[in-house]
């Protein structure tokens, strides 16, 4: 269940419309915003005197003109209308709901969140990890990230990723296909289809999960709002997994993003001959950390005790011999019979203390007499059927 509106009709209304009067990430904006307040910056942005608007710290004639011509056909309450018959809501700085580790932003935090689906968004952004990478991936970049997105669902972790081809895309539908919970950060409005390919994949998760985006209805991505997107997901989630990555890419500005504010940086690694992997591989080389599953994600993010299980080869039988009973076998030729004392001068023991350890070996199934000699049995196991028996 959603949180219950802490903030007051006016300023919500005029939040709403900032969010298109302003650019996301608008610093000097959100400065004006934390020093008079929305309700006086729009009345300050909308009037026709410009006294109060110039003295605005850092204001200028170029930019106020900019701002009026935005602010000139502003409707929030036709942008809120529009938004909840959608089913989406705006979700506001005092709100229940407000995840607040988006303060962590500073003055460049959203002024609000247009926000589709039911779950509660402060609650869910409490536990997640963000997915991203390339969009043109390979199918080893795909896989993994549906791989990690579907563990991480699994683990009760929500899956946060901007929704577009690729990376993003793979990491939503893992965690879908899990029955998991998963967020979309959108750099347009959130009754945008963008990607269209994507339509499909975002009407989901805004039935099963929440999408969301600064954007007011209709707002349209550009280059610059990627970039800007970013740092939402970096700032929302408790870590950021880079899956794969070029030198240049908007994946690596998530993470740079997540470093700055003190989130955790994960990347997965990829061929070191992949152009894909570059990026990543260089994230690592630095404060990333390098992760395979969803295990060993949440070591990271998640709370003590959360510990991804030991990796370790197959044990085998002789790995439980003592050193000297080792060395006394590694004495005993691959082929052909051996007396004990060859195997003593071999294995550096005296000729009584290899034969202890030859009588051991033997009931242990590792090797067998033959005459006065004794070489390796024919299947070298350490079980209940092992040969014990003279030759």
């Amino acid at each position: 269940m959603n949180g219950a509106p802490a903030v007051d009709e006016r300023e919500r209304l005029a939040r709403a419309a900032l969010t298109r009067v302003f650019e996301p990430g608008d610093e000097r904006g959100g400065r004006w915003l934390r020093e008079v307040g929305a309700v006086e910056l729009v009345r300050r942005l909308s009037g026709t005197d410009d006294g109060p608007a110039q003295a605005l710290a850092g204001m200028t004639e170029t930019r106020l003109a900019g701002y009026r011509l935005r602010a000139s056909d502003v409707d929030p309450r036709k942008d809120l209308a529009d938004t909840a018959a959608i089913g989406g809501r705006f979700v506001c700085p005092g709100d229940l709901e407000w995840p607040s580790q988006l303060d962590d932003l500073g003055d460049a935090r959203p002024i609000g969140l247009w926000v589709r689906g039911r779950c509660d968004l402060r609650l869910w952004a409490l536990r997640s990890v963000a997915l991203v990478g390339a969009r043109a991936c390979t199918p080893y970049g795909a896989h993994m990230a549906a791989t990690l997105g579907a563990g991480l669902a699994e683990l009760g972790w929500v899956v946060v990723s901007g929704a577009a081809f690729g990376v993003d895309g793979a990491a939503h539908r893992g965690a879908l296909a899990a029955g998991g919970a998963t967020m979309a950060v959108l750099a347009c409005g959130v009754d945008v289809a963008y990607p269209r390919g994507h339509a499909e994949l975002i009407g989901r998760i805004a039935e099963q999960g929440l999408v969301m985006g600064e954007l007011p209805p209709s707002g349209h991505p550009t280059r610059s709002r990627f970039i800007l997107r970013n740092r939402v997901i970096a700032a929302l989630t408790r870590g950021t997994v880079v899956v794969e990555a070029e030198y240049r890419s908007g994946s690596l500005v998530t993470a740079r993003n997540a470093q700055q504010l003190g989130r955790f940086t994960m990347g997965v690694p990829g061929p070191a001959t992949s152009g894909l992997s570059s990026g990543v591989h260089e994230l690592l080389r630095g404060e990333g950390v390098l992760v395979t599953d969803a295990a060993e994600i949440v070591e990271l993010v998640g709370e003590i005790g959360d510990l991804a299980p030991v990796r370790r080869g197959p044990v085998l039988p002789r790995d439980h011999l003592d050193a000297v009973s080792a060395r006394v076998l590694d004495a005993l030729p691959g082929k052909g019979v051996m007396d004990g004392r060859d195997i003593a001068r071999s294995a550096g023991t005296s000729t009584d203390e290899a034969l202890g350890h030859l009588y051991e070996l033997h009931s242990l199934g590792f090797v067998e007499r033959q005459g006065d000699g004794w070489r390796l049995t024919s299947a070298r196991t350490c079980n209940g059927d092992a040969r014990r028996g003279v030759t």
